[in-house]
């Protein structure tokens, strides 16, 4: 089965059990999935419709970001329990620990050793992790690793 007929049955059953934020949150992942479709002009592969998982995700995070600063907690909650709906769907995020070990594999495969060479280790990092670790996070810990803070 594929992420987009689990989505869409998950979408029938929110449907059906009257769960009014799984489905218009699941009802919204689908609009932007068919818009990227319709871009496409083709069927969006699966690791498409993960990367507009992990995007709407981000978006939440920001969201909720931004309501706590503003006092809305009301509204953060809110795109909390989206945010959890959404990441059903993504696969299992790496531990810092699992991260760090490519990493260091990383850096021995392409001999860096300064920060200057940041971007080797990243074009050989980033494929390993993608869709099960935060860029931002790999980014600061190759930076650390190469600069000897870790």
């Amino acid at each position: 089965m594929s992420l987009k007929d689990k989505i869409m049955q998950n979408m029938k059953e929110a449907m059906k059990a009257r769960d009014q934020l799984k489905l218009s949150t699941l009802r919204l992942l689908v609009s932007e999935i068919k818009n990227r479709e319709i871009d496409a002009k083709g069927e969006l592969k699966d690791e498409d419709i993960l990367a507009l998982v992990q995007k709407a995700v981000k978006q939440r995070q920001d969201s909720i970001s931004q309501y706590e600063k503003g006092g809305r907690q009301d509204l953060a909650e809110k795109e909390k329990a989206e945010m959890e709906i959404l990441k059903a769907y993504l696969p299992e995020e790496l531990s810092r620990e699992e991260v760090l070990q490519i990493i260091d594999e990383a850096i021995a495969a392409t001999g860096a050793s300064s920060p200057k060479e940041m971007g080797k280790v990243m074009r050989e990092v980033m494929p390993k992790v993608k869709g099960r670790a935060d860029g931002k996070l790999v980014n600061e810990l190759v930076r650390k690793r190469l600069t000897g803070e870790l």
